[in-house]
């Protein structure tokens, strides 16, 4: 039976930042996941889940440094991490012409869309990321998304459009099932140090005795 909770964006944003730093990525990185998972889950896409599944995949160093050739966006062997293909992209969104770019080979596709808003976002027009199974379009306030997101991109194209993005609403808190959340939580742990004599002397309150 498949045990749910309700936690807050602010919870999930923060437990992301951990659990992506427990999982190898630098602290940078690690803050771009959270604020990626943070968007996904206040759009209604089931980002703990999404995470939790990248993060698995990270375990396995599975994750490669993106190569931009005439528009394509690459790694030389095996799939892009997607939090490192969509900060790179998102740095360079003036550089999005109206053929757009082609990203091939990537792991957990839901978190480019997080970017693709911010390219949308920065360039003020509105962009749209098509894959085989689903498109989504963003004026990187409001998007809308068809079709489902799967697990792996073989190719997916990034371009503007000229489509017209509705007001959306979005959500506050979030429904996760108790398992994927345990993930984050086991790898957020890992940013915890353990205590020792040393910081137990000089932590708060350190010095204080009773008679004082």
């Amino acid at each position: 039976m498949t045990m749910y909770l309700t936690v807050s964006l602010n919870e999930v944003e923060a437990t992301a930042k951990k659990a992506a730093r427990g999982a190898g990525f630098t602290w940078g990185m690690a803050e771009e996941a959270a604020k990626a998972t943070r968007w996904l889950c206040g759009n209604g896409v089931n980002g703990c889940a999404e995470l939790s599944r990248l993060l698995s995949i990270k375990e396995r160093n599975i994750e490669r440094t993106p190569i931009k050739e005439a528009g394509v966006w690459e790694a030389a062997s095996g799939p892009l991490c997607p939090i490192n293909v969509g900060a790179c992209m998102a740095d360079q969104a003036h550089e999005i012409s109206a053929e757009g770019w082609q990203v091939n080979d990537v792991a957990c596709p839901a978190f480019l869309m997080p970017f693709v808003a911010d390219i949308a976002a920065k360039t003020g027009q509105t962009v749209g990321l098509v894959g085989q199974e689903f498109t989504l379009v963003t004026d990187g306030n409001h998007q809308h998304l068809t079709g489902k997101v799967p697990a792996h991109g073989v190719s997916m194209v990034i371009r503007p459009t000229q489509k017209t993005v509705l007001p959306s609403g979005g959500f506050t808190r979030v429904t996760s099932t108790e398992a994927d959340w345990a993930v984050l939580q086991t790898l957020a742990y890992r940013t915890y140090a353990p205590a020792t004599e040393a910081s137990r002397m000089t932590g708060a309150g350190a010095g204080i005795t009773d008679n004082d």
